[in-house]
């Protein structure tokens, strides 16, 4: 996720993006999420069963409803994980 818009429109509604966020987390769509450094963006891990699923889910997140973000989702096949992500681990 990378921020068109200056950083006052996105610390606006940086509040509504969290709790959505956390609904994610609860949901276990979302592995891990966090700021790039610099802050020019953001990295998000999540897992569905489609690409066109997390389209659906970003598309409600509240940067891209204000319009101060968008996404850009990168599909990947994870053949080697950590213990902890075994559960998520595919093969190739």
């Amino acid at each position: 996720m990378r921020p068109p818009a200056p950083l006052e429109a996105v610390d606006a509604v940086r509040e509504e993006h969290v709790v959505w966020l956390d609904e994610q987390d609860r949901q276990g769509v979302f592995l891990a999420s966090g700021r790039r450094n610099p802050r020019d963006g953001g990295v998000i891990i999540a897992v569905a069963e489609d690409r066109a699923r997390i389209e659906e889910i970003t598309a409600k997140d509240p940067f891209v409803t204000a319009g101060v973000c968008a996404y850009r989702v990168t599909e990947f096949t994870a053949p080697k994980t950590a213990p902890a992500l075994d559960a998520y681990r595919e093969t190739l």
